[in-house]
């Protein structure tokens, strides 16, 4: 699903989605095709259902938008230090 399909499906609301297809190109995630997992009326919601979300299924590209956005643009940043789960 393209994302002008997900701002007319979800007016007004933090959504929860998946990247199916992207590319990086110049440090930025172009996202091509995006799947809706859940949407959500206010923040905090959408970012406690990444974190449920995630721990189930830590190696899919997750992200959280809110529709009032024209376009989805996402910047890499990549992390070199030690991790450590809690």
């Amino acid at each position: 699903m393209k994302w002008g399909e997900i701002t007319e499906l979800h007016p007004g609301s933090f959504v929860l989605v998946e990247a199916i297809k992207a590319s990086s190109s110049n440090r930025m995630r172009q996202l091509e095709d995006i799947a809706v997992i859940q949407d959500y009326d206010n923040p905090q919601e959408a970012w406690s259902g990444y974190k449920e979300f995630h721990k189930l299924h830590p190696t899919r590209e997750l992200y959280v938008f809110h529709t009032s956005r024209s376009d989805v643009e996402v910047v890499e940043e990549f992390f070199s230090g030690v991790r450590q789960r809690i």
